[in-house]
């Protein structure tokens, strides 16, 4: 039971890097469609690359779960515990790196969502065969995943002006009000 874990947690990692990749491009590919926006990114903003890491670890988890991962009674906190520490480490490495070389390099960005992700399966893979949480904590593990989805959802349309949420392209948040109004 356990090589299978290692088998899914270690597709779970390529799949998430792959699917996170094309994630980036799905919202042009669709015309700009708003309901796609919720879950890829929207601009070029920090925040909305967090989209990359989190959604598609989200739902390989979902089916991760029903395969291997309900024999796991940590399995949905692990989860949890491993997408928030791996969303962080894209945070902090991409701020750090940008700020002491005061400008970012696509090579870099692209290394730090694979040490996020890395981070993320590598947090989680530890939490998962700790001794058994019990149910209050996976209850709290799935509000903070909604209230994730929540944030990704409302902040695409109306996200806070501060600088994890401007698109150093366009010098804009979130859904452009021109995009809004012509669909």
């Amino acid at each position: 039971m356990e090589n299978e874990l290692a088998r899914w947690e270690i597709s779970g990692l390529i799949f998430v890097i792959i699917i996170g990749t094309i994630l980036h491009f799905i919202y042009d590919w669709t015309g700009q469609n708003r309901i796609v926006g919720i879950f890829s990114p929207v601009n070029e903003s920090t925040w909305e690359h967090l989209k990359l890491l989190f959604v598609p670890m989200l739902l390989y988890s979902v089916v991760e779960y029903f395969a291997v991962g309900k024999d796991y009674p940590n399995f949905i906190v692990a989860k949890t515990l491993g997408i928030v520490p791996g969303m962080l480490v894209i945070v902090t490495v991409f701020y750090t790196y940008t700020g002491i070389v005061g400008q970012h390099y696509l090579w870099a960005d692209i290394l730090t969502f694979i040490l996020g992700v890395a981070v993320a399966y590598a947090y989680s893979r530890r939490i998962i065969n700790k001794a058994d949480v019990g149910t209050e904590p996976q209850l709290v593990a799935i509000m903070i995943v909604l209230v994730l989805v929540a944030c990704f959802t409302i902040f695409t349309f109306y996200p806070p002006h501060i600088p994890l949420f401007l698109d150093p392209v366009s010098k804009d948040y979130g859904v452009s009000i021109k995009v809004l109004s012509h669909q």
